[in-house]
């Protein structure tokens, strides 16, 4: 269990992204703590994406923040400097079927629940973006905001968002007219504008305002 003073200092931690997390996880006793964000849960088109990420603490890049306040270029060269850096590192993908058949959040957790077990040697904590895992035996803090606060959690967040970008605009080839490879599945005015004109494909979320008739 974390002491009380982790949760007081989690309460006061202002909005920067640094270590302050993981070193509190550290003076707990743990070492092997893993951030968790996912990717994908608004969009109408295309699975959810969560990756999960060990970070060397020793060794970790430059420039890391919240993967939303980063370029697509700036993402893909930290992408590519966080795999060679971190200690595992693990990415995993739930398909649009499965978030209608259980819903977004269920199919989120699920999602980062398989990053977990992919690990070649599992976390002794976990940091996650606002999620509670529910059924997971890992100590773990849900942070508001965590992208935006932890580098661990926005490690993965960066991960997550090129992994799951790179995997919409493979998919654009398959399924023209929805201009995916600019809007990566997410419901701007011409995507909505293509769903009601073509309707929706078998990777449409058939559960989502938008794409439901």
């Amino acid at each position: 269990m974390l002491s009380s003073s982790f949760n007081q200092a989690c309460a006061t931690q202002e909005l920067s992204c640094d270590l302050f997390f993981e070193n509190l996880v550290l003076g707990e006793g743990y070492r092997r703590v893993a951030g968790l964000d996912e990717v994908g849960r608004g969009a109408l088109f295309g699975p959810v994406c969560a990756a999960a990420v060990i970070l060397d603490l020793h060794k970790v890049p430059p420039g890391i923040n919240d993967s939303k306040k980063l370029s697509p270029k700036q993402r893909e060269v930290l992408a590519e400097n966080i795999k060679e850096a971190a200690l595992d590192y693990s990415i995993a993908f739930v398909d649009a079927s499965v978030i209608d058949e259980i819903n977004i959040l269920q199919a989120t957790i699920r999602a980062m629940q398989q990053s977990i077990r992919r690990f070649r040697e599992a976390p002794d904590f976990l940091l996650c973006d606002a999620i509670v895992l529910t059924g997971c035996e890992i100590p773990q803090k849900a942070i508001v905001k965590g992208d935006a606060l932890s580098v661990s959690i926005a490690a993965a967040s960066i991960l997550a968002k090129v992994e799951r970008d790179k995997l919409v605009v493979q998919l654009d080839a398959n399924y023209p007219g929805y201009d995916l490879i600019n809007n990566k599945g997410y419901g701007t005015a011409k995507h909505l504008d293509a769903l009601s004109k073509l309707g929706p494909t078998n990777l449409h979320r058939m559960t989502f305002k938008g794409v439901r008739c």
